[in-house]
């Protein structure tokens, strides 16, 4: 249970006085539910405010406060006019206060005629003539002093103002108790860090506070990196039954190529995780095309050798299916039964599979989320696999291992390179497998830039490609955050195309239904279409030899990763491939480097790497699962800066200073608990 001490700050905001539905819809948009939430909730600017008796041209762009006296008002000449009230400053100076989009009744009653008002407000010039327009403070002169010289400024939404928003962050931090202290005292003498409490109202109250905004955000990273260290920790105390294979059945794979060094040592790695009486949890990040199915057929087979059952976890149908023709393939003359289960999957078909599994007919199962649906049962399994591990979090990682008899032996796998940093913030608590050779015969990929002006040359170009007896992709722009804003651009394109190519064009995206999906995959995975037009549901697992050309319209509005990715789609037969990037006019300096370096390198992991400098780590690992946190006080710099400090305090506490049952570790399960990582390693530990 979250300790008593801190209930206050996870009370819900709705408990303060005045925030009814229309203040809560703005607070909800920018993720502001509890007071720990408004705690958090730093400034992103700051307010400086001078003093003055008099108007004075020198503070021109300047914030003041004055007392001013309202001597006339003059409306525009037409509703879109601005109201001016003119005031006079106890010299007899004037300046115009200046409102748009008012109705003229409220500035005359903030500034009756005659009657003297301290403002606040930045002075500007237009022309010859002071004015300041809206000031951001109207009151009497017994409120002047009321009237802050340094305010922060917050990050609001529509329907919420900056003064109001200060006020309840405010409130929230009066809820902040003082809290024991869980950071390591040499770090905390190191960098002269004060405790928790007064950081963090420092952070709320001054634009000097860089070291107070520092303290925070180690405390966050410090506790994902102490989550992540439990999570192991459980792990490791937790029984599984040894994996020892034989090689029967990996002996029997027939491929035309040899592995790689890079994929032997990953199966000798997972072997030998594998072997033990505690569950391995690994991670396997290889570049596109470095080979990761053939690793994760290797550890499935000897699953499959030692008498268990092995699943393989995709994110999406496609994905899963391509997977399962891919294995197919791979096990041809292999005498392993392997099937396949999705959500589209209903009637004999399903009650089958579900049976194979149960009496244990079936060694391998590939499919989606639904393979840990609570009617899936296995006889025995004993190894997962789960591909693109970013988009599942822990809590689905843990709704399949529950199906175990022990817990299972888990490889996940990404196909995106991750830096080192995110590798620690985010999968720490996972050993981890690189693959960083290609298979013998690939060639790399050629990329080139186009205009969006050369739009027909680039058809002309598509249809001699076609001629030749080639295949590509057409992927569609990324139009906004919209799955039906994507379709419309590629069915739009496929159209186009269509006018020119006829029944050759294909069309994917993924607001289809699966078997619309299947049967255009099918035509083109087999030749009779030469198109495929999609949006990026193809951005992983489409497997095609004979395309060997990706256009990408709208390239400049991706990121890095997801441009490698899609590219990683071509080359990956023996012919020459090429990806050309279609671009906009209006370009950015970010896009302009983006571009630069896919012409540059098909390096997935230099790829990735820069792509973490220009977009930020949340961006860069998209939309996180449960069990996968967003930090909102640690900044990529932050986490750069301070990771590996965090993990060496983690391992202190646990190695040195006795864990969570010793009175720093007390502190440290505070800490857990404010940063909401308690549900994760209470789940681990659950388990």
């Amino acid at each position: 249970m979250r300790p008593e001490l801190l209930n206050p700050l996870f009370a819900e905001i709705s408990v303060l006085k005045g925030v009814g539905n229309a203040l809560s819809k703005p607070l909800d948009r920018l993720g502001l539910t509890k007071m720990v939430d408004l705690a958090f909730h730093l400034p992103t600017g700051w307010v400086e405010r001078h003093r003055v008796s008099r108007l004075d041209h020198n503070d021109i762009g300047r914030t003041i406060i004055i007392t001013l006296t309202p001597t006339d008002y003059r409306a525009g000449g037409s509703p879109r006019a601005p109201f001016r009230v003119w005031a006079v400053d106890g010299a007899g100076n004037g300046v115009a206060l200046v409102y748009f989009g008012k109705n003229s009744g409220w500035p005359r009653k903030l500034l009756p005629i005659g009657e003297p008002r301290v403002i606040s407000g930045k002075l500007e010039a237009y022309g010859d003539q002071l004015q300041v327009i809206h000031p951001d403070h109207v009151g009497l002169l017994e409120e002047a002093l009321q009237i802050p010289v340094m305010e922060p400024v917050y990050p609001l939404s529509e329907g919420i103002t900056n003064a109001r928003m200060r006020d309840l962050v405010s409130e929230a931090l009066s809820r902040a108790p003082e809290m024991p202290e869980w950071i390591d005292a040499s770090v905390l003498g190191s960098h002269g860090w004060k405790g928790w409490h007064d950081s963090l109202l420092s952070a709320h109250a001054s634009p000097n506070s860089r070291e107070a905004r520092r303290r925070l955000a180690y405390d966050e990273i410090f506790s994902g990196q102490l989550a992540l260290m439990l999570v192991r920790a459980a792990s490791r105390q937790r029984r599984a039954e040894p994996i020892r294979p034989t090689g029967a059945l990996r002996d029997a794979v027939k491929l035309p190529f040899a592995p790689t060094g890079a994929q032997r040592r990953s199966v000798a790695e997972i072997d030998g995780d594998c072997a033990q009486n505690h569950p391995m949890l690994r991670l396997l990040q290889g570049d596109v095309g470095s080979g990761k199915t053939w690793v994760a057929l290797m550890a499935l087979l000897g699953a499959v050798e030692s008498g268990m059952q092995g699943a393989l976890l995709a994110p999406t149908e496609i994905l899963a299916r391509q997977h399962y023709e891919t294995l197919r393939n791979m096990l041809s003359g292999v005498p392993v039964n392997i099937a396949i289960l999705t959500g589209r999957d209903k009637g004999k078909a399903r009650e089958a599979t579900l049976m194979g599994l149960a009496d244990g007919s079936i060694d391998i199962l590939v499919g989606t989320h639904a393979i840990f649906q609570e009617a899936v049962s296995y006889r025995h399994l004993g190894l997962v696999v789960i591909d693109e591990q970013h988009r599942f979090g822990v809590v689905q990682r843990m709704m399949l291992a529950s199906k175990a008899r022990l817990n299972p032996h888990m490889l996940v796998m990404t196909a995106t390179p991750i830096p080192r940093t995110l590798t620690l913030t985010y999968y720490g608590d996972m050993e981890v497998s690189r693959l960083d050779e290609m298979p013998p015969g690939r060639q790399p990929i050629r990329t080139t830039v186009s205009s969006i002006d050369k739009l027909v040359d680039v058809v002309e170009g598509l249809g001699r490609h076609i001629a030749g007896g080639g295949q590509a992709y057409w992927v569609c722009p990324l139009v906004e955050e919209s799955a039906v804003s994507d379709q419309a651009a590629a069915e739009a394109r496929a159209q186009a195309l269509r006018a020119r190519f006829g029944d050759k064009v294909a069309l994917v995206h993924g607001r289809m239904k699966g078997p619309e999906k299947d049967a255009a995959m099918a035509r083109f995975a087999s030749g009779e279409a030469s198109v495929l037009v999609a949006t990026t549901v193809i951005e992983v697992g489409v497997d095609v030899p004979n395309a060997t050309l990706m256009i990408i319209e709208g390239a400049d509005r991706f990121g890095l990763a997801q441009l490698h990715q899609l590219r990683g789609r071509v080359g990956r037969g023996d012919k020459a491939s090429t990806c050309l990037l279609l671009r906009g006019n209006a370009l950015s300096e970010t896009a302009r480097a983006r571009l630069a370096l896919m012409r540059e390198t098909n390096d997935g992991f230099r790829i990735a790497e820069e792509d973490l400098r220009l977009r930020g780590a949340g961006d860069y690992l998209g939309t996180r699962q449960s069990g996968e946190q967003k930090f909102r006080l640690a900044g990529d710099a932050d986490i750069s800066d301070l990771i590996d400090m965090a993990r060496d305090d983690a391992r202190l506490l646990i190695e040195r200073d006795g864990g969570l049952a010793s009175a720093r570790g007390q502190a440290a399960r505070m800490c857990l608990y404010l940063f909401e990582r308690d549900a994760a390693v209470g789940l681990l530990k659950a388990g």
